[in-house]
């Protein structure tokens, strides 16, 4: 496996290519993938890590070139546009802001995206049922219903808080599910939004003494200022249920991170980059969103419990895949 970053063509030389039709043809031989994330964060970084080690099990030349965005919109369009211009054989996008920069850019090349929660809506496919032209990937639509139900397991809540980024799209389908459920079981949503991770630890403040409990979907703005989510939890002693595992295995300290395993997600969005790498036409693949239950998990901090004053059923414990005790996370 190799990680780089590619160089740019000399303006001479490319000008010279382009004049002569010649730079597509130049880059058909490359073995560069363009990978992006919109932000890093425990779960995102587990996805590319299984990305690259899925593609890299099977393809030994292939080199990366990795990209950040750091939650920056601009940055991501500016990211897509670097690798619209330089071709690599493909590019993935990770997250619903980076796949949409990608995709709207790039239209010659395969665009492959990945933890989208709703690609359609996105933009990005016209049916989860097969790809589009240039476009097909991967979906983390999480189990909403099951993570609230799994809050109310464990605590009475007539009025939950819910944090997220309106400006992402994954973010905005989730908020829709959330009053959807919430309404149906009588619990009023207590909304706070940001627009970026700065703004994160103060808007969870502005809504903490007014809930029960609070409830994260995957947005990547707040995911990526998880900590200072948690941090106002404890202080407030309320549960914190999130839809991310990975940060509630790698030990910030919410009750309970329910959802995807991020690697495995990666490890599925680099099959279907090596099927394309293969010969396979995006249109022919359709969305992939799992089913199997070894891609979830469920992660319950007893040591969180224990701060918060929450005694966890046993019956609760025995969902769990992961229980951290004693700052140790431990798989069963």
């Amino acid at each position: 496996m190799v990680i780089t970053l590619r160089k740019r063509l000399p303006v001479a030389l490319a000008s010279a290519l382009l004049s002569f039709g010649m730079i597509s043809s130049a880059f058909a031989q490359s073995n560069l993938i363009g990978v992006a994330k919109f932000v890093s964060h425990p779960a995102l970084d587990a996805l590319e890590k299984g990305i690259i080690d899925e593609i890299s099990a099977s393809r030994k030349d292939i080199k990366f070139d990795l990209q950040n965005s750091n939650a920056d919109m601009g940055t991501a369009a500016q990211i897509a546009r670097r690798f619209k211009d330089e071709k690599p054989l493909l590019v993935i996008g990770i997250a619903t802001p980076t796949a949409q920069a990608l995709a709207n850019a790039i239209k010659d090349i395969p665009v492959i995206y990945s933890a989208v929660t709703d690609p359609v809506s996105a933009g990005l496919v016209a049916s989860l049922d097969k790809g589009g032209p240039n476009v097909t990937g991967t979906s983390d639509m999480t189990p909403v219903r099951g993570q609230i139900e799994f809050l109310l397991s464990v605590k009475k809540v007539k009025r939950l808080g819910h944090v997220y980024n309106a400006g992402e799209a994954n973010s905005v389908k989730l908020a829709q599910m959330v009053k959807a459920i919430c309404a149906e079981k009588g619990i009023a949503v207590v909304e706070a939004v940001v627009t970026n991770s700065a703004e994160v630890k103060t808007a969870t403040l502005s809504i903490a003494d007014r809930v029960d409990a609070i409830y994260l979907g995957n947005d990547n703005t707040v995911f990526s200022a998880i900590n200072a989510v948690a941090d106002v939890c404890l202080q407030k002693k309320i549960p914190l249920v999130t839809a991310d595992p990975s940060s509630a295995e790698s030990g910030v300290p919410v009750l309970a991170g329910i959802g995807f395993d991020y690697y495995a997600m990666g490890r599925a969005t680099g099959k279907i980059a090596l099927r394309i790498l293969s010969g396979e036409k995006t249109a022919d693949i359709p969305c992939y969103l799992s089913s199997d239950p070894k891609d979830f998990e469920t992660v319950i901090n007893k040591d969180t419990a224990a701060k918060i004053g929450l005694v966890l059923p046993a019956s609760v414990l025995a969902s769990a895949q992961v229980i951290v005790e004693g700052g140790k996370a431990t798989k069963k």
